[in-house]
């Protein structure tokens, strides 16, 4: 997983509240256990016609937003069944940060397990960060989870609070493979240990 510390993006604005995971990835596109590939399909019921063209008022089809890596979000973003290809295919498609005033537990923890920052604000800060993403390319925040702070294109700094574990976690680029991996000489040490003491096992 790649690591996050400081980033520098152009922010989408996306107001609808209670985008669930059907929303995110429809259950037709679940056909591959692989995190990698989803992001073409992200949102595919919201951003393409039934024949596959765009449909250019969806905010990612439009051109200033097409490199988006931030997203801000109405309430309850995440919503639905548990699918983990969701956080999938928005980390596919290039989207580390959401900004939202809540999220669905699930979605909010397999985006840490993802490599996503999901970070939640009162409505007061989201509709400023909100008004802020509506200016477009031009406008860039700039989310530092060291700080834990975010800074708008005009310069307003918001804090922003995060679990202490999940932020090392995201830091040093750790899933739950990574953390298990970092145990390995213990486990070799248990192993062998376990092995000499009862060899007929």
């Amino acid at each position: 997983m790649e690591k996050f510390e400081t980033l520098s993006g152009i922010a989408a604005p996306m107001p609808l509240v209670n985008i669930d995971t059907d929303m995110i990835i429809p259950k037709v596109f679940l056909k591959s256990i692989k995190r990698n590939g989803f992001g073409a399909n992200l949102f595919d019921e919201m951003r393409f016609n039934r024949d596959g063209t765009e449909i250019p008022d969806f905010v990612l089809n439009k051109p200033q937003y097409r490199e988006a890596s931030i997203l801000v979000a109405g309430d309850n973003f995440g919503c639905g069944s548990s699918r983990e290809h969701a956080p999938w295919a928005i980390a596919d498609f290039g989207i580390k940060c959401v900004i939202s005033t809540s999220f669905a537990d699930i979605f909010f923890n397999n985006c840490f397990k993802n490599g996503i920052l999901p970070i939640v604000l009162p409505q007061e800060q989201v509709d400023l960060l909100m008004k802020d993403a509506e200016k477009g390319s031009n406008a860039r925040m700039t989310v530092d989870l060291e700080a834990q702070e975010i800074t708008s294109s005009d310069g307003d700094v918001i804090p922003f609070e995060v679990d202490a574990f999940k932020k090392q976690c995201l830091i040093n680029g750790l899933d739950d493979i990574g953390l298990t991996m970092e145990k390995v000489p213990a486990i070799d040490a248990f192993e062998a240990k376990a092995g000499a003491a009862r060899p007929w096992v």
